[in-house]
């Protein structure tokens, strides 16, 4: 999965954006390398906290001065949230950075991990409600509802993954959509400007 991952973001346009007024943050996209059935870990945050109350996320948060880059911010906030030890990560590099509604550009860092450390997460009751791991065919194969929000200038809907009790949309499933479609060339049609109705 590792070498997959890497030789299909090789070829990944970098995408910075301006961060004037706006604070850093990352998140880790973390796929486990079972071939035969690979998963993503996404977290439901805490109904208790202060912003995205009970939305889905990729584990992660705001950087740190002691933070070396956003790698490092990812996979600390991982560790901090779901009990996912940075040595059992394999960074594979970054996808194109996004706003977030609250005021954070947000870096994604894809990592792959061994399937053997999902019984070992643990959901940290400060910050999350759940930790859970959706697998990968279920993306590729789901025919999501589209909602119009522009994230950036160009890209004018996101799409909505119902898993189980878990709605998936906002940022997640935008940064989701950008992997699938350059890794896996799914066609979420995320830059189409949706009709308007008269």
């Amino acid at each position: 999965m590792y070498e997959f991952l890497s030789q299909k973001m090789s070829s990944l346009p970098a995408r910075r954006l301006e961060i004037a007024g706006q604070k850093p943050a990352a998140v880790l996209l973390a796929v486990t390398d079972d071939l035969e059935n690979p998963q993503i870990i996404l977290t439901q945050r805490s109904m208790n906290l202060s912003t995205h109350q009970g939305q889905v996320a990729f584990p992660g948060g705001k950087c740190d001065e002691e933070d070396a880059d956003d790698a490092a911010t990812a996979l600390r906030e991982a560790h901090e949230e779901v009990a996912l030890l940075p040595s059992s990560v394999k960074v594979v590099g970054n996808l194109g950075q996004v706003y977030s509604r609250h005021g954070f550009v947000v870096t994604p860092v894809v990592g792959v991990i061994n399937a053997s450390v999902l019984s070992d997460l643990k959901a940290n009751p400060d910050e999350l409600d759940h930790v859970f791991c959706v697998p990968l065919d279920f993306f590729l194969n789901d025919t999501p509802q589209m909602r119009q929000v522009e994230m950036l200038p160009g890209y004018y809907q996101v799409p909505t993954f119902q898993f189980g009790e878990f709605t998936i949309w906002g940022m997640t499933a935008f940064v989701l959509a950008e992997f699938f479609n350059h890794v896996y060339d799914a066609g979420f049609d995320i830059q189409r400007q949706p009709k308007r109705i008269r």
